[in-house]
């Protein structure tokens, strides 16, 4: 049985004071849930009406709280105990303090989470919070560009069986308080500047690019698809005969990979124009995005998956076209699958990095690694960029060229350990060597 807590408040039915209930986890660090259908002691009793009581919901969050809510919240519902109730997720707002409309931002509309109870908030807090306030938002600031078009954005809505009326660009939040297109419009419209960079190199630094992808100076709905469609192609499946069976795994976790690319786009800092970029290299790939922890936030909570969306209004739409699912379940889907060493933050940037082979099991392992030679291990071992005969050599301590290439190279190249950077020219004096993705396998597993 789930009891109330800092985070947690229940309710029996849906009642008036609701909005101060919201207000005040929207104004708490961690954010909170609200359980309509539960009595005080945690016994869910249900409710009535859950389909009505929904839309009532998000139409009175919606129209009664200010700054705008929209984007901080999720309404879904939960069976506890075989019985169905309404779960109300609130994220800690960035634009604090928020209050309830009718009643301002004064000690009768602005409240603040304080063990069990929403409390109101005093002048003081609420002046402090005020003058801290994020002004400098993508919300804020007006686009470049006014003559914006959104047809993009609108097949993406009926695709997924939604319809965005006349008034959609108020209800999405596309405007400035003067009425003007805001930076989410821009971003989010058919045709802008905005690029995001996807690299491949052929080894481990980024000495040797391959590929350098742009997909952007469209919808960023368009261009997180795009990426999506990208890490799909390169998150190859890898195939192993076992004595009993054929496995096959991943490169990288797709769940996670996904959670990392659209929270990478989603919580980027585009205020400064820099957008997320994402690297292949032939043992990880790179995710960076703009902006370090979001404001107010500890790495634990980071990690804890306590919600701050830096861009609510692209959070909203994200939600809309079912990119994203409740909100702070990105980093916890990704730790199931990775550690939090994964993770480095600085104080512009934040970093994921995922290796590859993390789906490889220890049982598949052992089949692949008897077969391959001593020297080849050594050579593995040794191989960390792309090198060339003479620096293998040199490397590995061996005066006689003969014997390199007889029980040293040819192996390691037969076994498909190995691979030429220049395949259509054996003997080219440009010739070099890099390890393969079995290569690669088979060195993080010694």
């Amino acid at each position: 049985m789930i009891s109330e807590t800092n985070r947690i408040e229940f309710k029996q039915e849906l009642v008036d004071e609701l909005e101060k209930e919201v207000v005040a986890f929207l104004n708490y660090k961690e954010g909170g849930i609200i359980y309509i259908g539960i009595d005080k002691k945690g016994n869910p009793i249900g409710v009535s009406d859950i389909d009505g009581d929904m839309l009532k919901i998000k139409d009175r969050l919606k129209n009664n709280i200010r700054p705008s809510c929209m984007g901080l919240f999720d309404v879904t519902v939960e069976k506890i105990e075989s019985i169905e109730v309404i779960k109300i997720i609130l994220a800690s707002g960035p634009e604090k303090p928020y209050y309830i409309k009718k009643h301002g931002m004064s000690e009768k509309g602005t409240f603040i989470r304080i063990g069990t109870a929403a409390e109101p908030m005093p002048t003081k807090m609420i002046e402090t919070l005020f003058s801290k306030r994020t002004r400098n938002s993508i919300g804020k600031i007006k686009s470049l560009r006014q003559n914006l078009s959104f047809e993009q954005l609108k097949i993406y809505y009926e695709g997924a069986n939604k319809t965005l009326n006349e008034h959609f660009t108020e209800n999405l939040e596309l405007l400035t308080g003067e009425g003007t297109y805001n930076y989410v419009a821009y971003l989010l419209a058919d045709v802008n500047d905005v690029s995001i960079k996807v690299a491949k190199y052929n080894g481990i630094d980024r000495v040797d690019l391959s590929e350098n992808n742009e997909y952007g100076y469209c919808s960023l709905i368009k261009a997180t698809k795009q990426v999506l469609d990208k890490m799909e192609v390169e998150n190859k499946v890898l195939a192993k005969i076992t004595p009993r069976e054929r496995e096959e795994r991943r490169l990288w976790n797709q769940v996670a990979l996904r959670e990392a690319v659209i929270n990478a786009i989603v919580h980027n800092d585009y205020t400064s124009d820099i957008p997320p970029k994402f690297e292949f290299f032939m043992d990880r790939i790179e995710i960076t995005s703009f902006g370090g922890l979001p404001q107010g936030i500890t790495k634990d909570e980071f990690f804890e998956g306590f919600s701050v969306p830096r861009n609510k209004e692209l959070m909203r739409i994200f939600r809309d076209l079912d990119l994203v699912e409740n909100l702070g379940s990105g980093v916890p889907r990704i730790l199931k699958s990775y550690g939090k060493e994964c993770f480095l933050f600085t104080s512009n940037f934040l970093r994921m990095t995922f290796y590859a082979f993390e789906q490889v099991t220890p049982q598949v392992t052992p089949q692949v690694t008897p077969q391959v030679t001593p020297q080849v291990i050594e050579m593995i071992k040794i191989l960390n960029k792309e090198m060339n005969r003479q620096e293998l050599q040199a490397r590995l301590k061996l005066s006689d060229r003969e014997n390199f290439r007889l029980n040293y190279l040819q192996p390691a190249l037969e076994m498909g350990c190995i691979e030429m950077t220049v395949p259509d020219k054996p003997q080219s004096s440009l010739q070099k060597y890099r390890l393969t993705q079995l290569g690669l396998a088979i060195k993080q597993n010694l």
